[in-house]
């Protein structure tokens, strides 16, 4: 404890900002890694490790893949948001449930279904095809999220003006979307960055796939920690493009009353043409994966369960995943307090911190952490400890976001009556806010959960010896083309990760007052 004279000069909150600084330095270790490596190995290691032409095929595959798969989700996911919301489409909300249920399913079992049901699927536009049906909930649930909110006066007065429907649409609803489709964008493009196994399966090289053949043909390789030097730098770009793109536009309306629901519009004969795309969307994103399980189980009967490797698999990634959630919110706490009870300036710079680590790919947390204990602190290699660290350095900032959110919702006010009454300040926070605050941290140890459970290259990378989650034990067993054995792992991931999909709709519905 500091002196008197001291604890007089520092914040009343100072506990929760040394814990959270701390957290920070934490969530620096990543980008600090590879500053050390790069000046470890020299400038000319770097130079021939970088600067070499399988570095250049895996930019251009990056580059290809991005600037295809992008621009056929936005137009994708922006008809689907509008038919769904703003027209009479028939079953309109169920459709809204279904477009969101893909994201129960990890990408890389979409592969996995593919490629049971296609077996020669390889290459980019395949790459393509299984990257926008696994990713495109991540473009629809913010454009959809916007167009519930927007008010359509602004439609309603342009079409006064004589402008077509279609004239409306590019000039008054799309610019609206442009945040929504900005951050959808962002959340896909860094995806792509850091998947693994999806990419494995299809045969289609990337740097997340290039890291893990390097790791795995010789531990604590510079060419791999050059190649996940690259990888950040690739991060950083789209993370800058996205800030560069938004610009300073305002999107809010200032102005009395409500925001009056849009009138949805008939489609007339265009109805079932209409009816076809989310269905279509819906056979490839949900069909193929139940479609390839079912039959992979159905050829495989009761015996695949019966397998002792089926129960211990799902035991421990339980475990994991609840251990997992439960830290990664204990360690977010500090962070989500402050930026609601003390915003500041350095609140601001821990809270970038917290966040950043988050847009990083799995690949290169785990290789990180594999470089540092296995040079500084030899006996944390492969442990418990590394694992949990990885994953709270993942899922920090999903913890962050549902507390966040939850602590803001509860009056500061009940905070000061309690301290009147004579609590102290922890016990009155204790007493007041962070029992308001208890479903968000319930709903932030669930998407952490279940962010954990379908976690493949950073459990592949720590996980002590012995030890399968539902991820790692599919993945061996795909790799060894056993995929009616293979099927249980990914039926139970799939049934696991559905309560996350029920938890995002659900928010997203209820932050548009529906």
């Amino acid at each position: 404890m500091p002196s008197p004279r001291i604890a007089l000069l520092l914040p009343a909150n100072w506990p929760l900002l040394l814990t959270a600084s701390l957290v920070a330095l934490f969530s620096l270790l990543p980008l600090g890694f590879i500053l050390w490596i790069t000046v470890d190995v020299g400038w000319e290691t770097v130079k021939a490790l970088v600067f070499r032409q399988r570095v250049a095929d895996l930019l251009l595959n990056t580059a290809l893949l991005e600037i295809t798969t992008l621009p056929i989700g936005i137009v994708l996911c922006v008809t689907l948001a509008w038919l769904i919301e703003r027209t009479r489409l028939p079953g309109a909300a169920l459709w809204s449930w279904l477009m969101v249920t893909p994201l129960a399913v990890p990408a890389f079992v979409h592969s996995y279904a593919w490629i049971g049901l296609v077996p020669g699927m390889q290459g980019l536009w395949s790459a393509v095809l299984v990257s926008v049906l696994a990713y495109f909930p991540f473009l629809y649930l913010p454009i959809a999220a916007t167009l519930r909110r927007l008010d359509p006066a602004m439609e309603d007065a342009a079409a006064a003006l004589g402008l077509g429907p279609w004239r409306v649409f590019f000039r008054v609803v799309l610019p609206q979307l442009r945040l929504s489709i900005l951050g959808g964008v962002m959340l896909v493009a860094l995806h792509l960055l850091s998947e693994y196994g999806l990419f494995v399966m299809i045969r289609f090289d990337t740097f997340a796939t290039a890291i893990v053949d390097v790791f795995q043909s010789a531990y604590n390789s510079p060419a791999a920690n050059m190649l996940s030097g690259v990888l950040v730098l690739c991060c950083a770009a789209v993370l800058g493009l996205d800030l560069m793109l938004r610009g300073n536009e305002r999107y809010a309306r200032v102005g009395t009353g409500s925001i009056r629901p849009a009138e949805r519009k008939r489609l007339g004969p265009w109805v079932i043409p209409a009816l076809l795309l989310p269905a279509l969307v819906t056979l490839l994103a949900l069909g193929v994966p139940l479609y390839t399980l079912g039959r992979w189980l159905w050829l495989g009967g009761f015996a695949i369960w019966a397998s002792p490797e089926v129960a211990s698999s799902f035991i421990q990634s339980i475990l994991l995943a609840l251990a997992g959630g439960i830290i990664a919110t204990l360690v977010a706490a500090p962070m989500a307090w402050i930026s609601v009870r003390a915003p500041g300036r350095f609140q601001k710079v821990l809270e970038t911190c917290h966040y950043y680590v988050g847009s990083l790919p799995g690949v290169v947390v785990a290789l990180a952490l594999v470089t540092i204990t296995v040079r500084v602190a030899l006996p944390l290699y492969q442990t418990f400890s590394t694992l949990i660290a990885a994953y709270i350095l993942l899922f920090l900032p999903r913890a962050i976001v549902g507390l966040r959110a939850s602590i803001a919702q509860a009056p500061v006010e009940l905070e000061r009556a309690a301290m009147s009454l004579g609590r102290s300040p922890g016990k009155a926070v204790w007493a007041t806010t962070m029992r308001l605050a208890a479903p968000g941290a319930g709903a932030s140890i669930a998407l952490v959960s279940m962010g954990i459970t379908n976690e493949l290259t950073a459990t592949l990378m720590l996980a002590p010896n012995g030890v399968e989650t539902l991820a790692t034990r599919f993945w061996s067993l795909t790799s060894e083309i056993d995929y009616v054995t293979a099927a249980p792992y990914a039926l139970m991931m799939v049934v696991l990760s559905l309560p996350l999909t029920l938890i995002v709709q659900s928010q997203s519905r209820r932050t548009a007052g529906q």
